[in-house]
Parts: structure tokens; C-alpha cells; sequence
């Protein structure tokens, strides 16, 4: 289950050792993107640490150049300036306070936090420290087409965005998941966990940092053997700039689609409209990054595979060692948790089954 796309041609940032991270928590596969992406932008993977032996044996064969941490705490130690994580969700809040109050900025998976409680701690930690809470939302961060159509729309191509739309199914390959992911406590429910990455990129496209969900409902549909399991959920919001937004996810792709899910995205705007087909075409070639464009004067297809590559981690390994916020504010990705947690809060309340 490990997402860890490359970049055909990595721009790295800075030289060798002047930015050091370690990778800590291999719950989630996700991790393996997050070491890329810092890899590729010129940053040394230093120290890795995993609590299953098991796990860490295997992790030290994949990457055979870093210092295997006996304890979280020589990692907490180390002279690492980052610590990227892909620990249980229900755990990831936890972990970043200590890596921030030990002086290190943090760099989570998605989904950063399970509850309310958990991002106010987080928010009181970075105000204190001063430190990086920053998330891998990887369905905008490491995916080339989501990059470009964020240009399109900051040069006005679509002008002013009216709605959103962004689907977000996956494949569920029941027996190879974790007894944690059926576990709602543990990884926060569907709306929390994968529509996350949605949240992020209504707010990112908008540049918005506030909205308010109107209707949010998740269930399980056809897993009654996993009751903690969510298999299926919607939101809707109305961001503080009156864009409608509409997010839907879900555990239903068929194992004979092509690629693990068909990630789309649909932005009407005042001029315009986009498509994005994310991952492959569906129903006709394996390509990803496919972005389907209509404006005043014609309609085309644009195929960015490979043309953009993935800014944002040198962006971040920058903003790291310079205090700055080019990759992704503090307030974005804490805004992006708010309102997933306040959906799945919302949906919890409307569930009857």
C-alpha cells in the first residue's frame, strides 16, 4: 500500500546535508511519498524509526543510508531539522506536539489530527514553539495536473470559481489493511481520513482559509463484518468567498478498474471550466494528469505528465530552513482539518444506522 510517486526530473533545493529529516512511524505506506518528495528536493534522510521490529527491518533494507533510531526519543535528540511521520492517525496529533516541543518541525500524513481536541493542542504547540505542523495532502502535493490546474486558476483562465466537485474513491483490498483501519477511533472516519485531501484543495484553489459544511453524512453500506469501517461518504460546504463546494469518497472501486481509484476533480468558473483526471483516463489508457479545459474561445485536453513535477516539497524543505510559508501556511493546514472534522462531526450526528 505504498504511494510514493517520482518526479522525472527532481529539482533539488539544497546541497548535500543542509537539510536533514528523519522518518519515524511507518503505519501508513504514504511515508515512502513523503521520503521521496524530500529526497528529490535535495534533503538527506538521516534516521529512521518504526516501533515493529518486524517493520524496521525491512525499512532499514529500503533505505540502507540512514541511522536506525532505537527509541523515538534519539530521534526527539537527533540534530534531524524535520520529522516526517505516517503514524495511526489517532496518534499523529500526539506525536507532532512532541516532535515540535523537542525543535523540530513535523510533517504528517493526511489525515493530521482524529479530533477537535487534537488540533486545538496542536495549534497551542506551534504558538509556543514556533515550529511546522505541515500535512501530505499527496492528492494535490504529489500529483502534477493538480499543480498546473492550480496555475490555470490563479491566471484567471476559468475567472472567478462558482463550485467544486472532487471525488475521491479508492480501492478498499480488505485483507491487507490493519485492524486499525476498520477502528473508527483510530483513523477518525471516511470524512476525516480521506476527504481530507479535499478540504485542502477547496481551500488552496480558493485561497480561503474559512468555510461552513451544510451537510455532511457517511454510512457502511456493505461491510457489516467491519462495523467501525465508514465505506462511503459526502460533504457539502460554502467557503467564506460563497464558493459551493462538494466532496464525495469511497471504498467502492472494482478491482477490474485500472488503477486504484478514479480521482476526479470539476471546477466551474465564472469564464470557464476544468476536468482533472488524476491518476489515469478512465475507460481509455493508463495515462494520469490529464486535464480536460473549456474557456470563451475552444475546448482542449491538456497532458501534463512529467511537465511539472512537485514543487512543493523543495518549496517546504525552504520554508523550513527560512521560517517562511511558501509550501503551505500554518493557518491552511489546520483550516483544512477544522472543517473535515467539523463534516465528520456533522455526519456523526445524522447517522441513524
Amino acid at each position: 500500500m505504498n504511494y510514493a510517486p517520482t518526479a522525472q526530473k527532481p529539482k533539488p533545493v539544497v546541497g548535500e546535508g543542509e537539510f536533514k529529516f528523519a522518518a519515524a512511524y511507518f503505519d501508513h505506506g504514504h511515508l515512502y511519498g513523503q521520503i521521496n518528495g524530500l529526497t528529490e528536493a535535495g534533503g538527506q534522510l538521516a534516521m529512521i524509526y518504526d516501533e515493529d521490529p518486524e517493520r524496521l527491518a525491512k525499512v532499514e533494507k529500503d533505505f540502507p543510508g540512514a541511522k536506525v533510531a532505537r527509541s523515538f526519543d534519539e530521534v526527539l535528540e537527533s540534530d534531524v531539522h524535520m520529522v516526517a511521520a505516517a503514524a495511526i492517525p489517532n496518534r499523529r496529533g500526539p506525536i507532532g506536539c512532541q516532535v515540535m516541543r523537542a525543535g523540530k518541525d513535523y510533517f504528517t500524513d493526511k489525515c493530521p489530527f482524529t479530533t477537535l481536541e487534537q488540533l486545538a493542542d496542536a495549534r497551542q504547540v506551534v504558538k509556543e514553539t514556533g515550529r511546522k505542523y505541515m500535512v501530505y495532502f499527496s492528492e494535490r502535493l504529489h500529483v502534477e495536473s493538480a499543480w498546473y490546474v492550480d496555475q490555470l486558476i490563479q491566471d484567471g483562465v476559468i475567472g472567478d470559481i462558482v463550485h467544486m466537485e472532487i471525488f475521491g474513491p479508492h480501492r478498499l483490498s480488505k485483507p491487507n489493511r490493519p485492524d486499525w483501519f476498520f477502528d473508527k477511533e483510530q483513523y477518525g472516519g471516511i470524512l476525516t481520513d480521506i476527504a481530507s485531501h479535499q478540504f485542502d484543495q477547496f481551500l488552496h484553489y480558493n485561497r480561503c482559509t474559512q468555510g461552513k459544511v451544510v451537510h455532511a453524512i457517511v454510512d457502511n453500506r456493505v461491510n457489516a463484518d467491519k462495523p467501525g469501517l465508514e465505506d462511503v461518504g459526502q460533504a457539502s460546504l460554502i467557503l467564506e468567498n460563497g464558493v459551493q463546494c462538494f466532496s464525495r469518497v469511497n471504498w467502492f472501486t472494482p478491482d477490474g478498474m485500472r488503477g486504484w481509484g478514479d480521482g476526479r476533480s470539476f471546477i466551474t468558473g465564472t469564464k470557464g471550466v476544468i476536468e482533472i483526471r488524476k491518476y489515469f483516463d478512465f475507460g481509455r489508457s493508463n495515462e494520469g494528469n490529464v486535464i480536460l479545459l473549456a474557456d470563451g474561445e475552444k475546448d482542449t485536453i491538456l497532458h501534463v505528465d512529467g511537465k511539472v513535477g512537485f514543487p512543493f516539497f523543495g518549496q517546504l524543505i525552504l520554508d523550513c530552513l527560512n521560517r517562511t510559508e511558501h509550501a503551505m501556511t500554518q493557518e491552511h493546514a489546520f483550516a483544512a482539518s477544522q472543517l473535515s472534522l467539523e463534516a465528520q462531526a456533522l455526519a456523526d450526528a445524522n447517522r441513524v444506522s
